[in-house]
């Protein structure tokens, strides 16, 4: 089995996929081969439709169904080269809508903080925008508190963008890296160097237990809120989807679902 994982790890390399999707798709081949148990190298469309079959009645995801598809296909497609036409439908994601932080609540899970680079990390993951691998990348040279911009580089789908800087925090963070060379993280460890998202993600967890808000939120509803807010605001579609750095618009459309002011006008009649 781990001949072919790790031929399949070199070639999703050398075709520039991101550390986490590498990750991603040998782990899913994994739990296939385990599956499977022999004979890897050789195609078996129905072997393949069970293991998918399997994955629905444990009630798994539509996403995480067409990663492990996602990953089979690439395995004899790309590394064992099949000429076998696979021929398997995706499963159909979910339609569960983001779940978006109001700014009451954004505003107690921020003062929750007593660290200042807790808050400060927080305070600019929502008003950037940013998404948490961005948040812990971040590098003193990337942002411009000039023109109040971020320039995020190489991001999801290996392309960069320019997304905002909230003048709100310019102070309190010019003060945080007074001292730091252009190429250090914005956000370091206290033993230096680049923080983990795993310790990001704890610190936006403590504080929505400290801020007493119950709703199933995680770090990336902080990017969730900072689109469903512009939209609110009447900043264009179009512009948002820029700054998100989403390849199509339909992705960006998820957020008019819960940002509907006629909707939210319309009392109940009990």
């Amino acid at each position: 089995m781990q001949k072919w994982l790790e031929k399949t790890e070199r070639e999703l390399i050398i075709r520039g996929y991101s550390r986490k999707t590498v990750d991603s798709y040998v782990n899913s081949l994994r739990r296939y081969f385990r599956y499977k148990k022999n004979t890897f190298e050789i195609l078996d469309v129905e072997n393949i439709r069970s293991f998918l079959l399997q994955m629905h009645k444990k009630n798994y995801a539509g996403q995480t169904v067409n990663l492990y598809l996602n990953a089979i296909r690439f395995f004899y497609r790309e590394v064992e080269k099949q000429p076998v036409s696979m021929k398997l439908k995706f499963s159909r994601k979910s339609k569960k809508l983001p779940v978006i932080l109001s700014r009451t609540e954004l505003q107690l899970i921020f003062d929750s903080l007593s660290n200042l680079k807790h808050k400060l990390m927080l305070s600019l993951a929502y008003g950037s925008g940013l998404r948490v691998n961005e948040v812990v990348t971040l590098k003193v040279k990337d942002i411009d508190f000039a023109q109040l911009t971020i320039h995020l580089k190489a991001g999801k789908g290996k392309k960069d963008r320019i997304t905002i800087f909230p003048e709100s925090i310019k102070g309190n963070l010019v003060n945080l890296i007074r001292n730091k060379e252009s190429g250090q993280f914005v956000f370091e460890s206290e033993r230096g160097g680049k923080l983990t998202t795993h310790t990001a993600q704890k610190v936006f967890k403590n504080a929505l237990k400290i801020a007493r808000i119950k709703k199933p939120a995680t770090f990336h509803s902080l990017r969730h809120s900072f689109a469903t807010h512009l939209l609110e605001n009447g900043v264009s579609i179009r512009y948002v989807q820029e700054l998100l750095g989403h390849k199509s618009i339909k992705t960006t459309q998820v957020y008019t679902k819960v940002t509907n002011p006629s909707l939210k006008n319309i009392k109940s009649p009990l």
